[in-house]
């Protein structure tokens, strides 16, 4: 097992520099939410009653995270959608955003390419490609940033520019000081978990050790059912491991049932509960008795606990802690965090076709 003390291990199994942009994540959120309060929309665009966001992988997480974060308060449904396809109910009173790093995610394109033959209004969120090209050809406006990076790295921008436009729309309240909030937070959190710190003082670090060996299950809530989401697809492109989420209370009414077998899988599974302030009590008091049949079936599991005081703030901090522990679980297991061969193969594959 690696050393995640030794400063070495970072440079030897992190050639591509991942690390720098767990690094660079307060900053990039405070760019993508200046960026977004400073881009303009067509007056027109106002006059929706729904948001539709298209979009696969990290381009997606962003539009769920929005969606979760936004559930009690906006006054209009926001969607993600993932798919080749488009929804039926997409119309002249619909805002759809097609979210694509590359511009190039081939669903993305093929559901974007459905919603240029209808009158929905539509959005682009970029860093070029066929999709911004096709906007541009257009007249569609192109949230255009530039952020050399995997494209689960730049999550600030596909979230933090959903939410700043539709709260530019008037879908919900004011969250500027929820914004500068949960940069300084997360500027304190990296402090206290990057990897100069050592494991003895170091969450993450402790929590990735747990994790090594063991199928990560990942259980969220509320405000955090997405969160748990992007921990799950971390785990899986970050440290190249098998991982799963699950929500509350649904989990309750059948995941529970499933703790006896196979019994040999028990001691491999580790369940880490993700815990806000914002939960519902119901929700909280349901995480705890979970735990306790967790332990009757002799699966570990830890509590993960949100950071900073506004809702935006506790998501994010949980978001950049989850980031941080799939990245030491990558260094643990050896492994360069960065590339993600399965699904360049799978591209190619595809190609061919």
């Amino acid at each position: 097992m690696a050393d995640l003390d030794d400063p070495n291990v970072y440079s030897q199994y992190d050639p591509q520099g991942m690390l720098g942009c767990l690094h660079e994540m307060p900053q990039l959120c405070q760019r993508a939410w200046q960026m977004a309060k400073d881009f303009d929309l067509p007056p027109d665009y106002h006059q929706v009653d729904k948001v539709v966001v298209l979009g696969m992988g990290g381009s997606a997480i962003g539009g769920d995270l929005v969606s979760s974060l936004v559930a009690d308060e906006a006054r209009i449904p926001i969607l993600v959608h993932r798919d080749y396809s488009l929804p039926a109910f997409v119309d002249n009173e619909t805002l759809v955003i097609a979210s694509s790093y590359s511009g190039k995610t081939e669903e993305t394109l093929a559901s974007f390419n459905k919603a240029l033959k209808t009158n929905s209004k539509k959005l682009v969120i970029t860093t070029g490609g066929t999709l911004e090209s096709l906007a541009q050809e257009r007249g569609i406006p192109v949230f255009h940033f530039d952020y050399k990076a995997q494209p689960r790295a730049a999550l600030p921008f596909s979230m933090l520019a959903i939410l700043g436009l539709v709260q530019k729309l008037g879908f919900i309240g004011d969250r500027s000081a929820e914004a500068a909030e949960m940069v300084a937070v997360l500027e304190q959190l990296a402090k206290k978990i990057n990897e100069t710190v050592p494991l003895i003082r170091n969450q993450a670090k402790q929590l990735a050790r747990r994790l090594y060996g063991h199928l990560a299950v990942i259980y969220g809530g509320g405000l955090l059912s997405e969160v748990a989401h992007r921990w799950k697809t971390q785990f899986n492109e970050n440290s190249k491991a098998w991982a799963f989420h699950e929500v509350f209370s649904e989990l309750n009414h059948n995941a529970v049932v499933g703790y006896q077998f196979p019994p040999e899988l028990a001691s491999r599974i580790m369940v880490v509960l993700l815990r806000s302030v914002y939960l519902p009590e119901r929700i909280i008091l349901r995480q705890q008795v979970t735990a306790k049949l967790l332990k009757q079936a002799n699966i570990a599991y830890q509590f993960a606990d949100a950071f900073g005081i506004s809702p935006l703030t506790q998501m994010m901090s949980l978001v950049l802690f989850g980031d941080y522990v799939s990245y030491y679980l990558a260094i643990l297991n050896q492994i360069d965090p960065s590339p993600v061969a399965a699904i360049d193969y799978l591209k190619e594959q595809l190609a061919k076709e």
